[in-house]
């Protein structure tokens, strides 16, 4: 619901009846909203007026403003009704329309960001877009009334000139997608990997880690590939080479502490806020999304197996008791995210952001007592007059409250006030504590509890790997819960026919290929977390699935939305690896991964068409395809396969096990050897697997290079040694 109350009951539309949280906030605007459907594009035909398309999520912030401002406004309302056809889009449900116009704004503007403002001719096609407008002209930007009155005198004026210049645009918009990607079979894999160090170094903030300015996104498959760097340049055993490789895992520990002890991540709740406004890591823009969440569980993991820093291991353990408390369905799946606004009390007459997660030091002192206040105040940067700077807060929501975060060690913090570090600790482990337990009782910020595949998969990966580096059963059952729930619940039947989303019992629209990429990522991921061969059985069905539905199998590579979507525009082929990976790159790494467990070459070429479909990106600016750039690197240094036979309850399997699952293998496949019907499977698809058997009672590890298997061991210190590590 908006936070208007008032409205609340004046006005009711059409969003009333659907499922999207998103779309209920805006149920009860005096603008007359339409879903995305065949309902709104008949009435734009019928009554021959432009479609005004608003694309937002519901724990977007300035969608929020934004609503607030115009759409409960019943001037601007009047303005919206009389002229446009509206459309309200959830861009978490229907990434494809999303994307299609996010795609034209970008093109148009040079920017995009939410909430996204489009207009359309009643064919779709788009003639003119931004993204945040306020309702009054403010410098350098135009009033969103101005703007609708200006677009209506246009559609009534020169409507033949609107709908060739749309035309015009989606057919150039298209052209430049189709011949985006220059094809280049011939990558130079030592090439690729140095000009993917030095744009990572070069961006590299060397005083707060992360890559650039403000504001600083986490992004956590650069980091994943920056660990893979420095593992390849270590391999290169020169002393350059050994430089740079101690420079690219600097990089990766630099930014994993600063995310991990700045403000950016919630250190009294666990997991991490969307984004950090300042270069500090210090104010966030405070929404939690389910899938920064996972993937920064596997960084953190891969850092962890790297480094056994014991601060990487709590911040994984500590991300997946939030997933597990905050954000997990009764029944196994992940909800989306937590909005960055709420209610400061809840009798407050609106919501601001960052409410639920911020402190003035008068309520931490009164909590914790005033000594001990001032001690957790100290080490955790909060001050009488707040801790946010002025540019960090435009709007002064901030003002007089702190953000915390780790601003001085514990050490020095027990050296200021003379205290032993057990006596920090201890007050600081306490505080943590009582704070958590006030902040429980405050308005808690709205929880958008559709369950989303593709996030779902990303979150699969993190608590598999999470839970098979740390030797935690229960966190690899989360994961194997969430998949489930995902086969059961998101499936027209089970496993079968995939929809993108999932809420109070009933499925969204059909998946979209990101959505089998990243399922099918995690289900690799919880194969060889818990060697359960279903889950490997299945993650083949969806990649025939994913082909039938997105391949381009004359040219390569998978389109974004099946090939029978209904009122598609544009057709596109991501790349990009921003806050969430492509299709395309995830694609990718899933072919080269099946085709290193099962051995079918088919999937390798599929991979290979691929990297050479986007050669030139991956050539020229990896660091802007890292998933891609990982996937790569797999397929061309080779694959080692790693097969465990034998009976996996027994204390010797499970040592050969838990020591490979803590290291840090990333060109290894884990495979296992049941002497049952998962081995029969695995022995249909790899030939090799068939035959390997424990030695004697012992269960037995077999270590072999792109299907080339030397003798088998039976101790860690023998696997050690065939390992070569």
């Amino acid at each position: 619901m908006s936070d208007t109350t008032a409205t609340a009951h004046k006005f009711t539309n059409a969003l009333a009846k659907e499922r999207s949280p998103y779309l209920l906030q805006h149920a009860h605007n005096p603008v007359n909203w339409l879903p995305w459907g065949d309902e709104a594009f008949a009435k734009a035909k019928a009554e021959d007026k432009p479609i005004f398309l608003s694309s937002g999520y519901s724990t977007c912030h300035w969608c929020h403003v934004m609503e607030r401002e115009s759409f409960e406004n019943e001037e601007v309302a009047k303005l919206i009704n009389e002229n446009f056809i509206p459309i309200k889009v959830d861009r978490e449900e229907r990434p494809d329309v999303d994307l299609t116009y996010m795609t034209y704004v970008q093109a148009a503007s040079g920017h995009g960001g939410w909430p996204m403002s489009v207009f359309l001719t009643p064919e779709l096609k788009p003639f003119y877009g931004g993204t945040y407008y306020p309702p009054e002209n403010t410098p350098g930007r135009i009033g969103f009334k101005n703007l609708l009155n200006e677009l209506h005198k246009v559609w009534t004026e020169d409507r033949k000139g609107i709908d060739e210049r749309a035309a015009r645009s989606v057919e150039k918009l298209q052209e430049h997608l189709d011949n985006e990607n220059t094809a280049l079979a011939d990558i130079n894999h030592d090439t690729l990997v140095q000009k993917a160090y030095d744009d990572l170094s070069g961006s590299f903030d060397y005083h707060e880690g992360g890559f650039g300015g403000a504001p600083k996104f986490p992004r956590p498959s650069t980091l994943s590939l920056l660990m893979r760097i420095h593992r390849i340049l270590a391999e290169r055993k020169d002393n350059d080479r050994e430089s740079e490789s101690n420079w690219a895992m600097e990089m990766t520990v630099k930014t994993l502490r600063g995310m991990a002890n700045g403000g950016m991540r919630d250190h009294i709740g666990g997991g991490f806020h969307r984004y950090s406004v300042d270069a500090y890591w210090h104010i966030p823009h405070y929404e939690k999304m389910l899938y920064d969440q996972a993937q920064l569980l596997t960084a953190y993991v891969e850092g962890w197996q790297i480094t056994q820093t014991a601060l990487f291991e709590a911040i994984a353990r500590n991300t997946v008791a939030y997933l597990k408390r905050d954000l997990r369905h009764k029944d196994g799946g992940f909800f989306s995210a937590e909005d960055a606004d709420s209610l400061a009390t809840a009798d407050a007459a609106h919501k601001t952001e960052g409410a639920f997660y911020v402190w003035k030091a008068s309520e931490i002192d009164e909590l914790l007592g005033k000594e001990n206040g001032s001690i957790f105040r100290y080490a955790y940067g909060a001050r009488r007059d707040g801790n946010a700077r002025p540019e960090s807060d435009p709007q002064g929501e901030l003002k007089g409250l702190n953000t915390l975060y780790r601003a001085v060690s514990f050490k020095k913090t027990g050296e200021f006030f003379k205290r032993s570090p057990e006596e920090i600790k201890t007050i600081i482990d306490e505080g943590l504590v009582k704070l958590f337990e006030a902040r429980n009782q405050r308005p808690r910020p709205h929880l958008d509890d559709k369950i989303i595949a593709a996030w779902n998969g990303l979150t699969i990966a993190g608590l598999a790997r999470a839970g098979a580096a740390l030797g935690d059963a229960e966190t690899i059952s989360l994961a194997a819960g969430a998949a489930q729930f995902i086969h059961d619940q998101l499936c027209t039947t089970p496993g079968k026919g995939m929809h993108r989303s999932w809420r109070e019992g009933e499925r969204g629209p059909k998946a979209f290929a990101i959505d089998y990429a990243c399922l099918i990522h995690g289900l690799l991921d919880l194969y060889q977390a818990s060697f359960d061969v279903k889950w490997l059985q299945w993650s083949v069905e969806l990649q025939s699935e994913m082909d039938q539905l997105f391949l381009d199998t004359k040219n390569g590579g998978y389109y974004s939305v099946h090939t029978d979507m209904p009122n598609s525009v544009l057709r596109i082929k991501e790349d990009y690896d921003g806050a969430e990976p492509s299709p395309n790159s995830l694609a990718s790494l899933n072919l080269v991964r099946l085709s290193a467990l099962l051995a079918k070459d088919t999937w390798k070429q599929q991979a290979e068409k691929i990297f050479a479909l986007f050669g030139s990106t991956l050539q020229s600016s990896p660091s802007s395809v890292p998933v891609m750039a990982i996937a790569f690197d797999l397929h061309h240094r080779g694959k080692q396969q790693i097969v465990l036979a034998g009976d996996s309850t027994t204390p010797e399997f499970k040592a050969l096990a838990n020591h490979l699952h803590r290291k840090f293998l990333p060109n290894a496949a884990l495979l296992h050897a049941d002497g049952g019907a998962g081995q029969t499977w695995l022995g249909t698809h790899n030939e090799a697997i068939a035959g390997m058997k424990p030695v004697g009672d012992k269960p037995a590890a077999y270590v072999c290079q792109n299907f080339t298997c030397q003798a088998p061991v039976t101790t860690v210190e023998e696997l050690e040694k065939v390992m070569g590590k």
